[in-house]
């Protein structure tokens, strides 16, 4: 029961890693996250003047480059080091839990409610274009978001499982 607590505050701390890279990427204005919104939303936003095309590909890249391996990192950390994991069935089930609520939190109050409910994600000139995450986009981040989850703890445990041979 106790590593179940442990697993869904891990889940809590990731998904507030996430909300503090966005909290961080929107400092200065929604613009600085535009490479999350859609093309139609990116375009608007260069025709604008407010960006070009290669900041938002350089801060996309600079993005991923912070969050993928920072979140590798942190999962690996909490159920190798800290839970204490041995095997890929418990290895994987700890890092999917955690991976799947970072997935909530970033669903449900990062989309559904910061960027759906609130002005902090809005860019001026584009509000014809909203909402910014469309009922098709939240369907297909739930779904790949659920899979991809599945897939990044399955890979990972199975790289541990070769590692801790």
């Amino acid at each position: 029961m106790m590593l179940i607590v442990k697993v869904i505050i891990e889940g809590l701390g990731l998904g507030f890693l996430l909300y503090l890279m966005c909290a961080i990427g929107i400092r200065n204005g929604a613009i600085g996250m535009v490479h999350l919104y859609s093309s139609e939303v990116q375009k608007r936003v260069i025709e604008n003047g407010l960006t070009t095309a290669e900041e938002i590909k350089r801060r996309s890249i600079l993005f991923k480059a912070l969050c993928i391996p920072g979140y590798f990192i942190y999962v690996l950390v909490c159920a190798y080091a800290i839970n204490g994991a041995r095997g890929f069935i418990s290895g994987f089930w700890q890092m999917f839990a955690i991976l799947s609520i970072m997935n909530i939190i970033d669903r449900l109050l990062v989309d559904g409610y910061w960027v759906g409910h609130t002005d902090a994600w809005n860019i001026p000139g584009t509000e014809d274009l909203k909402p910014y995450i469309t009922a098709r986009d939240k369907m297909k981040k739930w779904i790949m978001g659920t899979a991809g989850m599945a897939v990044i703890s399955a890979a990972l445990s199975g790289i541990m499982c070769l590692i801790l041979k």
